[in-house]
Formats: structure tokens, sequence, C-alpha cells
């Protein structure tokens, strides 16, 4: 099949950009040119360098081209969702647009979350934006027959750290583990979460493309695995080599009123326990299962940071935030003694 993927060498779109290439799929993906192919092992892609946001130089780097599958991975408000509407009507056989599982209900009514579960957030704009956003495909679906399919993709992982305060795109973490100070882990760390790879994820993801049963549905693609929030931790602390690690445990209306940015991910996602069924993604893509436990994967993604040194980079500020939390709650805290 011809697929176009809008970004492609995110930390979730890279993994299903190689397993539709390893599949014999050809690949274009239509992003900035700001990150190297190579860097996220893509090897064999069509790369059109522009910005998806610039609708008439996309239209004319696009050209006359059509597609059996366009997915867009970076569109987070509805007028995302219109503007590739208008690029491409009438020139692909379906549309995917990457949702978030965070649009689910918070909190939950039922403890088992389907895709069938309410779409209601009231914490956290990203995900309302993504409730829009679907809105605008179901629409679009319905009155004008455009071929969409919605993917929600729960906390995924491959080239970050997910813990839920302090980690991502930076390396402070580790080194905090290493350096032996706490971390702050939100509630009591017992509440039950989902982290699932990206190349689980992509398992899911590529055997939607081009599938007919997956026109005008949504779908979750995520890992069986449940652990707490403190075996999250303790299992990045062990992939450091430092084993499990010293936990300062504080409510999270407490984290999210010292820092009203963290509002929306901890109490309009983390803080509540999430339990996939999957069911529905395992009749349509039969054989799918997630088999990377996180113990395995996050040990590669540390493993990625650590090929070059320049990815591994720390942050003063957010050790700062770390420590102003503990002090906040916690105020004989010394953060210049390691724990």
């Amino acid at each position: 099949m011809q697929l176009l993927f809008i970004g492609g060498t995110g930390n979730i779109s890279a993994a299903s950009v190689r397993l539709a290439l390893q599949q014999g799929h050809t690949v274009t993906l239509l992003n900035r040119g700001t990150r190297s192919l190579a860097d996220y092992d893509i090897h064999g892609a069509e790369s059109i360098i522009t910005d998806i946001n610039d609708e008439a130089a996309t239209r004319a780097a696009l050209g006359k081209r059509s597609f059996d599958v366009v997915a867009n991975f970076i569109a987070f408000k509805p007028s995302d969702i219109l503007r590739d509407i208008r690029l491409f009507s009438g020139r692909c056989a379906q549309y995917i647009f990457i949702s978030s599982a965070s649009a689910y209900q918070k909190p939950l009514a039922q403890p088992i979350i389907t895709e069938s579960t309410p779409l209601k957030n009231p914490y956290w704009d990203y995900s309302r934006d993504k409730i829009a956003c679907e809105n605008a495909c179901t629409t679009a679906y319905r009155e004008s027959d455009f071929p969409i399919t919605i993917v929600r993709p729960s906390l995924t992982y491959e080239t970050v750290i997910p813990t839920a305060i302090g980690g991502w795109n930076d390396y402070t973490i580790v080194e905090r583990m290493r350096q032996r100070r706490p971390v702050v882990v939100h509630g009591d760390g017992n509440n039950l979460w989902t982290i699932t790879h990206a190349t689980d994820f992509a398992k899911g993801f590529v055997g939607l493309l081009g599938n007919q049963q997956a026109l005008g549905e949504a779908f979750h693609i995520t890992s069986d695995e449940l652990l707490t929030w403190n075996q999250i931790y303790d299992a990045v602390g062990i992939a450091a080599g430092t084993g499990p690690v010293e936990k300062i445990h504080i409510p999270s209306s407490f984290i999210a009123k010292l820092e009203p940015r963290m509002e929306g991910s901890l109490l309009g996602d983390k803080a509540v326990s999430t339990l996939f069924d999957n069911t529905k993604i395992k009749r349509v893509v039969p054989g799918f299962q997630a088999t990377t436990s996180f113990q395995t994967g996050i040990r590669r993604t540390l493993e990625w940071f650590e090929e070059q040194p320049e990815r591994m980079q720390t942050n003063q500020a957010c050790h700062d935030r770390l420590d102003k939390i503990i002090a906040a709650y916690q105020p004989t805290f010394d953060a210049l003694k390691p724990i």
C-alpha cells in the first residue's frame, strides 16, 4: 500500500513506520525534517519536507498524489482535522487520526475501559481538544463519507522515559535516581496503570492500515500488562542500575495545586487507574498481542539514550521543581542530602 504518515519520527510513530516498511509498504513521511531518520532507525521511507500547517505549501508538495492510507500523528486541534479533510478528501481510502486514551471519562464510572467508554475530561485541555478532533472526524464520516479511523494510544514509549512526574524526553529522572535523590510519586503509588512499548503499539496500528473493518471505528491499542506506579518507578531504577528507588508519595491534588500545569496529566489521566479491554483491536487485527514487558522495554529505552551522549540531557529546572514539591509537602526535606 501507499502510505503517508504526517509526522512519522516521533516517540509513537517511528516504530509504526519501521514495521510498515518491513511489511513491504511504501511509506512517505511528511514533516518539517527537523529529526534525523537514522536516529529512529528509519531506512527506506520517502521524505517530503514541509509544514503541514502551511496548507498551500503542503498542497503544492503533494501535487496530484493520492494514498491508500493517510495517518496524522500530529493533529491536536479540530482545525487540523478540517484542514486534512480539505487536503485529502478523494485522495485517500483511509484517514487515521491519532487521538489519546486520556480522552476517556475522568473520573471513570466503570473500572474497565472499552472504546464505548464516554469521552469526557474536565481537567485537561489537551484531551478536550482530542475529543473535539474526534467529533470532527466522526461528523465528516457521517455526513460526507470521509473514511476515518480513530486510534487512541495510552502512555506509549520508546524514546522517552514514561514516568508521571519528572520524566519524558530528557534524562533527568535517571540522573536523579543514580544520585540517590528521591522521586515524587503521585498518590500512594498503588493505582494501576498500563504502559505500552511503541513496537507493540505498531503491531496493532499497522494491522489497521487498509483494514475495511476499521473504517468509521475507534480503537485503543495498549499492552495488557498492569503495573502500579510504584512498580513503574522501581523498574526505571532497576534499568538505571540503582534498584528500587526512594519515593516521596504526595497526593495528586496537592501537586496540581502547587504546579497547575500538571493538573491535566495527573487528575485528567495518571491519577486514575486504567484497565483497558483490548478485545476490539484483537478482533479486527487477529494475532495482535503486546509482548514487551515494561522491565524489558525501559532497558531498551535507556540504552537508546546512552547510545549517544547528546541524548542524555538533564534539566536542573526539573530537579528544582521536584525538590520544591517535596519541600512543600515535607518541610524537613533537605534537597542537598541524598537519601
